[in-house]
């Protein structure tokens, strides 16, 4: 099984993509991952495009079709994977379709003022890399990782400036990404608010009359 998990950094696709590989066997491939490791390992990617993802621009197509296509064809994702955070343009869901065909778009939907609240609450721990929201899962101490009593910082892309503004690339570029799968007839759209669980069996079901 092929997986695209669309929709908003914020969304809940992290949660939603560990509760579907649990239960499928797929492999999670997170872009955004991928790229924060470069740009913390200092690559050659990661030089290039820091200062973009800190102002909250998108890396170019080009340069993420290529990373995509080297991680999709590792030998652990041959029994299928979810892609989370690509395509984020028509171009790429366009490329990307001529080198491998998914069989469903997951389109996790949700309000921008969601998105806007959830985002700039997050704190993460400059050690562990530990997740904490000030109002659904703040830390025991103010600013100090419960896990390992390091400092918690904010990020550059989940300050308020800097979520707008991809808020806004997202409508101007992923939209067309969406309207595409649409087209194509891949496309599942499930609202991402309310309780993660009930999201997943909604999902869920869908999945399984793929299976």
């Amino acid at each position: 099984m092929k997986l695209v998990l669309l929709g908003v950094s914020g969304a809940g696709k992290g949660t939603q993509s560990k509760n579907i590989i649990k239960r499928y066997n797929l492999g999670h491939i997170s872009t955004g991952d991928i790229l924060r490791r470069h740009i913390r390992d200092g690559t050659a990617i990661g030089l290039k495009i820091q200062d973009g993802m800190d102002a909250g621009q998108l890396v170019d197509d080009e340069l993420m079709i290529d990373i995509v296509k080297d991680v999709v064809t590792r030998p652990e994702f041959e029994n299928g994977y979810i892609l989370d955070g690509f395509p984020r343009t028509l171009a790429q869901a366009q490329i990307f379709d001529e080198f491998e065909r998914i069989d469903l778009a997951v389109y996790v939907q949700v309000d921008d003022k969601v998105v806007i609240e959830r985002l700039t609450g997050r704190w993460v721990c400059d050690c562990c890399a530990q997740m904490y929201h000030i109002n659904s899962f703040p830390p025991k101490a103010p600013g100090i990782c419960d896990e390992c009593g390091c400092r918690l910082i904010q990020r550059e892309d989940d300050k308020a400036e800097t979520v707008k503004d991809r808020l806004r690339i997202f409508h101007e570029l992923t939209d067309s990404v969406i309207s595409y799968y649409k087209e194509l007839g891949v496309l599942f759209t499930v609202s991402g608010e309310g309780d993660a669980d009930t999201i997943t069996n909604t999902i869920i079901q869908k999945l399984d009359t793929l299976v």
